[in-house]
C-alpha cells in the first residue's frame, strides 16, 4: 500500500515531511481507557499513522456510552471496548499495529505494559488509576498525557516529560473525592474536544514540534469557549522506585461484595452500612442501620464508627467506597467491604424487594 498517498496531506507540512512521518510509523503509544476520551484519541492517532497502538480497558460497551463514545455502534453493546476499539483502528488504518488488552490496569501489569511503549495516554475517569498511571510512568520513565472532564470543563496536561512535573506535583492529595462521568454527567463534545487535545500532545512529542504542555495545564470550558493555561512547578517528591511501587500497588486488593448477598443484613444492628457520598447525591438510600459520612470527612469523623462492627461501604457506583475501605484499613478496621456497584445497584435491588 502506498503510504505517501495515505499520509500526503500531513507529509506536505514542512514541520512534518517524510522524516516526521517515519517518526510516527516507528512510535508506540499506549492508551489507558477506550471510553469517551479514548474514543477521540484513538482514531486520530491511527489516522496520523502511529506505528503501534495499545488499548487497555476491561469494560464492555453499554448503551449509555454511545452518546459520547462515538467509535462504537449500537450493535456492539455488551462487547469488549478494547477489542471493538482495536477493530475500528484496523478498519480505519490497516497499517497500524493494534493490540487490545481487555484487562484492568493494575500494579501487577502496569510496568510490563508501559515498558513496551513510548508514550502513555491517560483516558480514564478514575482518580486512583490516574495516580497508578503516574507512578508507573515514573518507574518506566514514560511521559503521561493527562485528560479529565468535569461536566462542561476539561483539563489537559503532559506529566513526566523530559523529567518535568508529574501528576502528583499538580494534585498531591491522593484522597481526592472527584466525581466521574457516571456520577457528575457529561456531554459528548466535551470528551471529544479534550481527547483531541490529548492526541495533539502525543503527536507533538513524537514529531518534536510545537510546545508540549509540560509544567502547564490547559483548562477549557465548552459553554463559553474560554481556555486558560496555568503553570505549575515540579515538587520535591521522592523518586518512586520499583520497590516502592510494588509495595504500594501490589498489596491485597479491596474486597467487594454484592448488595444482593447482604440484602438480609439491612435490619441487623450488628452491621453498619456506611454511605460515603455527599448528602445531595441521588438516588437516596435509607436503611435502618445506615450512617452517612462523605469521603472527604471520613478521616476526621472516623470516631463515629465501631472498629469491631461489620461495615459495608457504598458510594454512587463503587469507586469512592474502595478508597474508603483502604482508608479505614489503615485505621485498623478489620471487617469492612465495599459494595459493588454502589447506590445505583442497591436502589434497583431495594426496588425489586419492595415490589415482591
Amino acid at each position: 500500500m502506498d503510504t505517501s498517498k495515505r499520509y500526503n496531506r500531513q507529509i506536505i507540512l514542512p514541520e512534518i515531511g517524510e522524516d516526521g512521518q517515519n517518526k510516527l510509523l516507528k512510535s508506540r503509544v499506549l492508551v489507558i481507557g477506550s471510553g469517551g476520551l479514548g474514543a477521540a484519541v484513538l482514531p486520530y492517532l491511527a489516522g496520523a499513522g502511529v506505528g503501534e497502538i495499545g488499548i487497555v480497558d476491561d469494560d464492555v460497551i453499554e448503551i449509555s456510552n454511545l452518546h459520547r463514545q462515538v467509535i462504537y455502534k449500537s450493535d456492539a453493546v455488551g462487547k469488549s471496548k478494547a477489542e471493538e476499539a482495536a477493530l475500528m483502528i484496523s478498519e480505519l488504518n490497516p497499517l497500524v499495529i493494534v493490540k487490545a488488552f481487555s484487562e484492568k490496569l493494575s500494579g501487577s501489569n502496569a510496568i510490563l505494559l508501559f515498558e513496551k511503549y513510548d508514550i502513555v495516554v491517560d483516558a480514564t475517569d478514575n482518580i486512583s488509576i490516574k495516580y497508578l498511571i503516574n507512578d508507573a510512568c515514573l518507574v518506566t520513565n514514560k511521559p503521561m498525557v493527562y485528560g479529565s472532564i468535569f461536566r462542561f470543563q476539561g483539563q489537559v496536561s503532559v506529566f513526566n516529560y523530559q523529567n518535568g512535573p508529574t501528576y502528583r506535583c499538580l494534585y498531591p492529595d491522593e484522597n481526592n473525592n472527584a466525581l466521574n462521568c457516571e456520577e457528575a454527567g457529561v456531554i459528548g463534545v466535551s470528551v471529544g474536544i479534550i481527547g483531541m487535545f490529548q492526541a495533539n500532545e502525543v503527536l507533538k512529542m513524537i514529531l518534536g514540534i510545537g510546545t508540549v504542555l509540560s509544567g502547564k495545564i490547559l483548562v477549557y470550558n465548552i459553554l463559553n469557549n474560554e481556555q486558560q493555561k496555568y503553570d505549575f512547578e515540579k515538587s520535591n517528591f521522592p523518586q518512586i522506585t520499583r520497590e516502592a511501587f510494588d509495595q504500594k500497588y501490589n498489596k491485597t486488593a479491596v474486597e467487594e461484595i454484592s448488595f444482593e448477598s447482604i440484602l438480609d443484613q439491612t435490619n441487623n444492628d450488628k452491621v453498619l452500612f456506611l454511605d460515603v457520598r455527599n448528602s445531595d447525591e441521588l438516588p437516596k438510600i435509607s436503611l435502618k442501620n445506615q450512617i452517612q459520612i462523605p469521603l472527604m470527612n471520613l478521616e476526621k469523623e472516623v470516631e463515629k464508627l465501631n472498629k469491631n462492627q461489620t461495615v459495608y461501604i457504598f458510594c454512587q457506583s463503587g469507586i469512592r467506597s474502595k478508597i474508603a475501605v483502604d482508608l479505614l484499613q489503615k485505621q485498623d478496621f478489620k471487617n469492612i467491604k465495599s459494595i459493588a456497584g454502589g447506590a445505583l445497584a442497591m436502589k434497583q435491588l431495594l426496588k425489586e424487594k419492595t415490589a415482591i
